[in-house]
């Protein structure tokens, strides 16, 4: 019997993180692996200290890179790559893969690195940006979940006010998709191939996230929408991931992110489809 083991962040006290790793050890039930859940913190990363007894694959659905290298540097193959995750978790990497691939998205400009006690604010630098995008546009943290660290910009003082807030960060100016205010559809790629999605809206955010309040339901996709999601996916090297669509100006797909541990409850709440089936009878495919 396979033997795998399924890691999550233990500092994060919502149950939905937990559940979340509930999910996949369920789904390796059903498959017949033997699976043991871990908080990232129960895993000693004593580097001089040879590991007994390793898990055939590890099902890694936090962000704790340094974790994630160590567990591939024992020769354990990880789900995702802790390179997919770094690519993921950080949205400017993730940008200049996608770009550099073709992927269709908003125009962006990655912010140049401020270091916390200084500023360009008068070096003209910003006024370009201002000048490119215009307003409303999106400021966006590289590190960031569930909405979390995205700002929609209306007024020259919130831009400054945000821009000087930032400093010391990383993080990108986006061209705000004003067809797509309130709206999107999240794509779970499994292994090259669509498994579920839905389609996501909000009457308060310019968000479509259910976290902020967004309501989800079954969409079916378009031929176009499919594409882009699997370009994408494969973009950032994912074996799995969820993948963020906009609706540009024609309704044409528009990536807003990929991540590369997407949340799957709220998806399988709306859809009936357990996405983590698909990621453990993929993985058993790979390892083999």
């Amino acid at each position: 019997m396979k033997r795998c083991w399924i890691i999550y962040n233990g500092s994060l006290v919502n149950d939905k993180f937990r559940d979340q790793a509930e999910l996949v050890h369920d789904a390796a039930d059903r498959a017949s692996v033997s699976a043991t859940i871990y908080k990232n913190y129960e895993i000693m990363m004593d580097v001089t200290q040879k590991v007994e007894s390793l898990p055939d694959f590890v099902v890694f659905l936090d962000k704790d890179i340094v974790l994630a290298t160590y567990l591939k540097s024992l020769g354990i193959p990880v789900f995702n790559d802790p390179e997919v995750i770094e690519r993921c978790d950080n949205k400017t990497k993730q940008a200049i893969a996608l770009a550099h691939d073709g992927i269709p998205m908003p125009r962006t400009i990655i912010a140049p690195k401020v270091y916390p006690n200084f500023t360009i604010r008068d070096s003209g630098y910003y006024d370009r940006v201002l000048q490119e995008l215009g307003l409303p546009m999106i400021i966006k943290e590289a590190r960031g979940s569930f909405g979390m660290n995205v700002y929609l910009i209306e007024t020259k003082e919130q831009f400054f006010e945000k821009t000087e807030s930032l400093r010391g960060i990383d993080y990108l100016f986006q061209e705000f998709v004003a067809s797509s205010r309130g709206r999107d559809i999240r794509v779970n790629v499994v292994g090259g191939q669509v498994v579920a999605a839905m389609y996501r809206h909000s009457e308060t955010d310019f968000r479509a996230n259910i976290t902020n309040g967004g309501i989800a339901e079954i969409v079916e996709l378009t031929d176009a929408q499919i594409e882009i999601s699997l370009q994408a996916a494969e973009s950032v090297g994912a074996d799995f991931a969820g993948v963020d669509l906009l609706f540009g100006k024609n309704e044409e797909p528009l990536i807003c992110e990929v991540n590369a541990a997407a949340h799957i409850r709220n998806i399988y709440n709306v859809t009936g489809i357990n996405v983590a089936d698909a990621m453990i009878s993929y993985i058993l495919e790979v390892i083999e």
